[in-house]
């Protein structure tokens, strides 16, 4: 191997006769090795000097360097490194040719000796610069790089001149000599002229050690150059792994320079520059991901040419090491040479690759980071007419999907480019060996790739499709998962559950086409080496190249090593194909209308008397109709008043005070706001976390002011009965609270924000008469008392304190004024005040016999006594005895090792496991004949030239290419069952944990936060569906591979196994060693995930919350904070596999040499040469192979741990069934309708106390029941208990005679009907919305509209009874859905119907409509009511008050109302007194 032609037999360095002495390569050495010792000298002295002065220039590093490494930073140490690495390789080129001169070329001595130096000062320097503290480089050092610029200039104009005159010059010196020119002028450049940009892009002139860091070093930022290296970082967590059950805890921090908190603003930064003012294109997405993570993507780069050239040098070597075995020595020691090259190319090739691996992971780690971060930023500015189009299952996708997708693509950002350069080396070497043969083998290879456009092109579209599947499907179960109480009491679930199914349905029939297409493209690819070799040996018979077992080998060798990039171009096209669809929807979503900040012009406190100001404005939802939300509003508020709104349902009262926030977008006229805001809004949104969290939201505890804000509303006797007080956990959606306690929750976080205009859309609804008088004269009247307040109301009563009431009506304000000012004056108005007058008369004519109490608030009867109030639903003070326990718990994930049967219940999930076999014979079938057919290629040839051929060239290839059509046929067969087999478990799974789930009971659904069920819906299950049958089917092909290499090796000596058994049982050890620590890092990755997909969907309901507040920049905080939690076991996870796949590779690489060692040692002639070759060959696979088993076996546990999952919520215990066929009732039942409680005692769980507490009493068919008490008195939960949404504890109810504990749940639950609290509607039409089960015919869903007062409103409607319904049913108002509900019970027509609080949200005229309609249509069925309002109730014919879970009092109103002592008595007067006062 032959660099150059000179005088001299080989080498580097060539003297010339003709040659002036300062031309000479000998001087140039020379002077190189002195400039280099003279660089080793001022360091030296320079840390004599700091020392002396006791500085730390090379001390132990007071600061991270990570600290301190701005992209010229690292690029000074790269430049260093490099060089170092460079000059390493000259030298063992020098030293090889000394050796090879008999160590008798001194010219090639002083060379060895001159990149010997340079290696050392270079790399001295880099340690230098890892370790610095200095604040700039020494004098000395900056003059020196001036002297090494002049020299390399030099260097390089007299390799020109030499090259011009001789044209005789190797191209390594002077393409040695331009690299060295090029860091010069660089390092010069950085020393001298460049000017830092602030301290952290500073590099060998900035402060890289100040002491006050504000992140604690991480042990990757502390790990020195051997460490990182080696991954030696990761011991002391891997250690801590096996020695406990890793906790979140124990997982170092990110390094600033990886945390979200600094990477986001950059990114952010870059798009925006990027765009220029326009959309987000997936270009400059793009772009700025590539530009945020620059400098590492370039250092993987290097890496990656690093590994790529080094994994050829043994390919390239096989036919010299096959002569040499064959007899034919160059040189003496030939056989050594060769082996430490060899060693030496797979210690070079094992460095690379990892520190490769590694760093792509952590882009991939930064890159999701930032796009969650955009994307939830983009989640909270989404304007409302964005939002119609983005679902929050959408975006939630987005999030956990497409970002998650663009982060695992960085595995294969290298790839395009790495395989045209392993394309290039390959026909470079081939072309050494083959001559033009190898030009088959490039066509070959070109075809191959050609024949996966078409199968790309289809993937893409596939790909889409599937998302878009996705997509509908996430959308839809999110909205069914926060209305699963609704569903469940209406027995719609299994109902939603086959719309799932339909939708599932639909995503697998792309996801079948996606991974049966995967399956050809990897039958293609599995048999393109196969394809490519048979072409060139054919090419080479019929060019007449002599085929001899080395070349043959080589070439083997060469296609072995060229298969990897091959094969694995399917797997990166497909990625590409993913990633450009994830990115396209990603720019899709972030190219969406923000909300325009202008809508509103916002004022500081003070600077105007005025606080709000709306002048001639118009706005609408929907820009584009031609029927506006809102028109011509005009009004004026001033500071302190307090402003009414008032109107009927549908009338635009919400939507007013939703344009004072800015939500509405404005057509026309001025809005003006001075003064920070505070709101309330009719929905109460409230987040995961204690209750004290909600209230302060993000503020400072004031413990004064934080005890006046719970005592104004009323939340003192709840934080009481609470077992946890305010440090209670709520759950999802304040699932563990009633109505009324979320709202009273609500206005206590608007009071702490003690802001100065306060806007409360209607939050006296959901609370009953006692607390709302509480709230108004405690809240509005008292604390708020100098405050602007803008209030929303359906009660009349609360009308007559206001100083402006703002009456509207079909989007305009149609009177305005003060409450006496407006009675007389105008027809909206009265007709509210007669329909609370009529409210009044009800109450009146019942109330008849007894007095009037005095005007004012009366006290809780209940409260006189010195009783206790208790909480309605999940939380109290527990009476049993039992620990204290909070609703939500931490999600339960498993510990240890992941369990045998979770893996066996997934290989025989499908078709009982009946395809495993048949995949695993065709693989090793497949083995079996690879091998066949390269022994068969390297016997049948000869060894070399002089010897003959066993068998003559027409056998040869026609049995070479009979076996290789018999592996591809394998492949073939192989790839079909798996992807039959992955497709068929991945369907089962999905239909098994989604039944469970949807048959689970509400108290599942109460205490797991729906984040957490949606992480295995959508994350695990897309693990599910592509990842793991292909993981399975890595670990199986890789240990067959593994087999056949030992297989091979061990036929050329046997002694192989005495380091290879050793060699696998310390493997072995170390897996175990490390999967302790893996295992839970990668369920800790899955278990952070949840919260963040929680907190994401939580922002995204309560965007208009956050925004009134103005505490965007916090949640953003929050996300990035619970983002960073998600990255770490990712970070760490990565790290132990490349610490544990570093070490296999060190053993196998041990095995290799040994094999080497024993094949030189052994006397020419013993083995076989071919056979031997052979070994070798397939051992230059044995280090990756090994390693590719034990980290397939260990990436296959971490996958399979979405499986786990998957099973754990595919085993949650069901409800009682729905259908009991031995015990159905009768069609007709319930006929009269009578409901009988025994002994009714209730709790929410055995670790909780009692909510009802031995409730008797009958409710007789055909009356009218009215339920009532204080907020927490447990009516919802004796509701709840009525249809076995709660089981009882003790006790029973019977109905006609039937005993609900005995029958099916969907038999009792159809043959009920409620209306429910919160008013819900579901994504899709006004008529599967009325009738999702699609029992009724139009006119009879008509006819239910028209008695509901909804008829005229869906007329107006283009579409009629199909016009669209957005998710939630928020293109309605609050009062309309409640309609609906009412709308569902007059179409099922129920003998027994329940209300809870059913007029909550809707005026008083519409309120006592719906009763009218109610009494008409329900005259002869059990009505049971559960109400605030004391209309709502007093014409019941009996009345049950509940009281701490038991019955205080239950008779006929008259009778009640007659003994003035009675509780409900006082209500009714306090009622009447309220009322009356206006």
């Amino acid at each position: 191997m032959e660099f150059l032609s000179s005088v001299k037999d080989n080498g580097l360095l060539t003297t010339y006769s003709s040659r002036s002495f300062l031309l000479e390569p000998l001087l140039l050495r020379w002077v190189s090795g002195v400039l280099h010792m003279v660089l080793l000298l001022v360091l030296f002295c320079s840390w004599v000097r700091d020392k002396s002065r006791g500085d730390n220039w090379f001390g132990v590093v007071r600061e991270s360097p990570k600290d301190r490494r701005g992209f010229r930073f690292n690029s000074v140490l790269f430049c260093s490194l490099a060089l170092s690495l460079l000059n390493l390789v000259l030298m063992s080129l020098s030293c090889f040719y000394w050796y090879e001169s008999g160590w008798s070329d001194n010219d090639q001595l002083v060379s060895l000796v001159g990149f010997l130096l340079a290696t050392v000062s270079w790399g001295t320097l880099s340690i230098c610069l890892h370790r610095c503290s200095k604040t700039k480089p020494p004098f000395l050092l900056r003059l020196w790089l001036v002297l090494y610029l002049v020299v390399s200039c030099y260097f390089l104009v007299v390799d020109i001149v030499m090259y011009e005159k001789d044209k005789t010059l190797h191209v390594l010196l002077p393409v040695y000599d331009i690299v060295s020119f090029s860091a010069a002028l660089f390092l010069s450049y950085v020393a001298f002229l460049k000017k830092a940009r602030g301290s952290i892009n500073k590099v060998l002139e900035e402060p890289l050690l100040n002491g006050d860091s504000s992140v604690d070093a991480t042990p990757y930022s502390r790990a020195g150059i051997l460490s990182l290296l080696t991954f030696s970082w990761m011991s002391p967590l891997i250690e801590t792994g096996n020695k406990k059950a890793l906790d979140l805890e124990d997982v170092p921090e990110l390094h600033v320079s990886d945390s979200v908190v600094k990477l986001a603003p950059n990114f952010r930064s870059m798009l925006e520059s990027s765009s220029d003012g326009g959309g987000v294109t997936t270009f400059k997405l793009l772009k700025a991901l590539f530009f945020s993570s620059h400098w590492e993507i370039l250092v993987t780069a290097f890496f990656a040419f690093i590994y790529t050239i080094a994994s050829y040098v043994g390919p390239a070597l096989i036919g010299t090491f096959v002569q040499y075995l064959n007899g034919r020595r160059q040189y003496n020691n030939e056989g050594y040479v060769l082996v430490i090259t060899f060693f030496l190319a797979k210690l070079l090739e094992c460095l690379a690759k990892r520190r490769w691996y590694f760093r792509l992971q952590k882009i991939g780690i930064r890159m999701r980071s930032c796009l969650v971060a955009m994307i939830y930023e983009k989640g909270l500015t989404l304007s409302c007419h964005s939002k119609k189009g983005r679902t929050s299952g959408e975006i939630i996708n987005f999030m956990t999907v497409d970002a998650e997708r663009v982060g695992s693509f960085c595995w294969y950002i290298h790839d395009s480019w790495l395989l045209l350069l392993q394309i290039g080396l390959a026909m470079w070497l081939l072309y050494m060996s083959l001559g033009l043969a190898s030009i088959a083998a490039l066509v070959g290879t070109f075809l191959v790739m050609l024949v996966n456009i078409p199968f790309g092109k289809m993937q893409e579209r596939f790909q889409e499709k599937l998302m878009e599947a996705k997509d509908s499907r996430m959308k839809s179960t999110s909205e069914i998962l926060r209305n699963m109480r609704i569903l469940k009491l209406q027995g719609w679930e299994m109902k939603f559950l086959s719309k799932i199914f339909d939708l599932r349905t639909c995503e697998e029939g792309w996801l079948k086409k996606y991974v049966y297409n995967s399956a050809v493209i990897s039958f293609v690819f599995w048999g393109a080496p196969t394809f490519v070799s048979v072409s060139t040996f054919g090419a080479c018979i019929l060019l007449g190249v002599p085929l001899e077992s080395g070349k043959i080998l080589s070439a083997i060798a060469i296609f072995s090593t060229l298969r990897q990039p091959i094969f694995y171009l399917p797997e990166t096209i497909s990625m590409v194909v993913q990633t450009k669809v994830s990115l396209d929807r990603i720019a899709s979503y972030l190219c969406q209308e923000n909300l325009n900040p202008d809508v509103v012009e916002r004022f500081p406190k003070g600077s105007s008397d005025i606080a709000v100001e709306v002048i001639n404005s118009t706005l609408s939802w929907d820009v584009s109709s031609a029927n506006p939300t809102l028109k011509d509003i005009n009004f004026k508020i001033f500071h302190g008043m307090k402003v009414a709104v008032c109107g009927t349902v549908g009338s635009g009262k919400s939507s007013l005070l939703s344009s004072i926030l800015g939500e509405v977008p404005k057509i026309s006229g001025s809005l003006k706001v001075c003064g920070t805001k505070g709101y309330v809004a009719q929905s109460p949104w409230i987040q995961s976390g204690t209750i004290e969290e909600n209230i302060l939201f993000g503020k400072a505890m004031e413990r004064e002011r934080y005890e006046k804000v719970v005592e104004a509303c009323s939340l003192s006797k709840d934080l009481e009965v609470l077992s946890f007080g305010d440090q209670t956990v709520i759950g999802e959606r304040g699932i563990n609270l009633s109505g009324g306690q979320k709202q009273r929750i609500q206005i206590a976080r608007a009071l702490y924000q003690d802001a100065d205009i306060y806007l409360f859309d209607d939050p006296f609804s959901a609370v009953d008469a006692h607390t709302g008088s509480h709230l108004f004269k405690e809240v509005l009247m008292g604390l708020l008392s100098s405050k602007t307040v803008i209030y929303v109301t359906h009660q009349v009563e609360f009308l007559p304190a206001a100083d402006l009431i703002l009456v509207m009506k079909d989007g305009r304000i149609s009177q305005a004024g003060r409450y006496n000012d407006i009675l007389n004056s105008g027809r909206d108005f009265m007709e509210l005040i007669g329909a609370h007058q009529e409210a009044l008369a009800v109450v009146g004519s019942v109330h008849a016999s007894s007095d009037s109490e005095k005007p004012g608030l009366v006290r809780d009867a209940i409260d006189s006594e010195g009783k206790q109030e208790s909480q309605d639903l999940k939380n109290g003070k527990s009476d049993t005895g039992e620990a204290n326990r909070q609703l939500v718990q931490e999600e339960e994930r498993e510990k240890g090792s992941v369990a045998l049967d979770v893996y066996w219940k997934y290989i025989t999930l499908a078709y009982g496991g009946a395809l495993v076999p048949f995949i695993l014979l065709a693989q090793v079938l497949f083995q079996l004949l690879q091998i066949g057919s390269n022994y068969w290629m390297a016997w049948g040839t000869p060894v070399s030239k002089d010897v003959e051929a066993l068998v003559n060239l027409s056998t040869l290839m026609i049995v070479y290419v009979a076996l290789a059509v018999g592996s591809c046929f394998c492949i073939l067969v192989r790839s079909t069952l798996l992807v039959t087999a992955g497709y068929k478990t991945a369907t089962e799974l999905f239909h098994r944990m989604h039944r469970c789930i949807f048959r689970s009971p509400m108290s599942f659904f109460d205490s797991t936060p729906s984040g957490r069920i949606m992480n295995r819906a959508s994350t695990d299950q897309s693990a599910v569906d592509l990842d793991i049958p292909y993981q399975f089917s890595s670990l199986a092909v890789t240990a067959i591979q593994v087999i056949g290499i030992i297989g091979v090796m061990s036929q050329v000596s046997w002694l192989v196994f005495l380091v290879f058994i050793p060699v696998v049982a310390a493997s072995i050890w170390y897996q175990r060693y490390y999967i302790a620590a893996a295992r839970e890092l990668s369920r800790l990755d899955g278990v952070c995930k949840a919260p963040l997909i929680q907190h994401f969907s939580e922002t995204i309901s309560g965007s208009t919350t956050i925004r009134s507040f103005n505490q965007e920049s916090r949640f953003r905080g929050d996300n990035m904070r619970l983002s960073d939690a998600y990255s770490r076991p990712k970070f760490y996870l990565a790290g132990a596999v490349e610490w544990l796949c570093f070490r296999l590779d060190m053993l196998s690489s041990l095995v290799f040499v040994f094999s080497l060692i024993f094949l030189i040692s052994i006397p020419t002639g013993v083995i076989d040469p071919s056979l031997a070759g052979l070994a070798v060959t397939y051992g230059l696979n044995l280090n990756t192979q090994q390693a590719w088993l034990v980290w397939g076996l260990c990436n296959l546990e971490n996958k399979i741990i979405s499986v786990e999952r998957i099973l754990q919520y595919a085993s949650v215990p069901s409800e009682p069934p729905l259908v009991l066929e031995s015990n159905r009732p009768e069609h007709s039942w319930p006929s009269l309708g009578d409901v009988d409680i025994r002994d009714l005692q209730v709790r929410y769980a055995a670790h909780m106390p009692l909510v009802l507490r031995g409730i008797t009493c009958t409710f007789k068919g055909g009356l009218r029941t009215g339920i009532v008490g204080r907020t927490g008195s447990g009516k919802s939960t004796l509701i709840q208990t009525l249809f076995r949404i709660v089981e009882p504890s003790a006790g029973e109810i019977m109905i006609d005679g039937v005993n609900i504990l005995t029958i099916g749940l969907h038999d009792l639950r159809l043959r009920l009907s409620i209306i429910p609290q919160d008013p819900t509607m579901f994504e899709g039409t006004v008529r599967s919305n009325l009738d999702p089960l699609e029992e009724y015919t139009d006119d009879q869903i008509w006819e239910a509209l028209d008695k509901c007062q909804l008829g005229d409103e869906v007329r107006k409607k283009e579409h009629k009874l199909d016009s669209s319904v957005s998710e939630n049913g928020e293109n309605w108002s609050m009062g309309q859905r409640q309609l609906v509900c009412l709308g569902r019970v007059l179409l099922k027509r129920s003998n027994i119907l329940v209300l809870d609080e059913a007029t909550a949200s809707v005026d008083t005229a519409t309120d006592n409509l719906i009763q009218k309609t109610l009494r008409e249509h329900f005259s002869d069925c059990t009505v049971i009511t559960i109400a605030h309002r004391i209309s709502s109730v007093i014409d019941s014919d009996m009345v049950l008050l509940l009281s701490n879970g038991i019955i205080e009092e239950y008779d006929s109103p008259v009778r009640l109302l007659e003994d003035k002592s009675s509780s409900f008595a006082k209500l009714v007067s306090e009622y009447t007194a309220r009322s009356s006062s206006d």
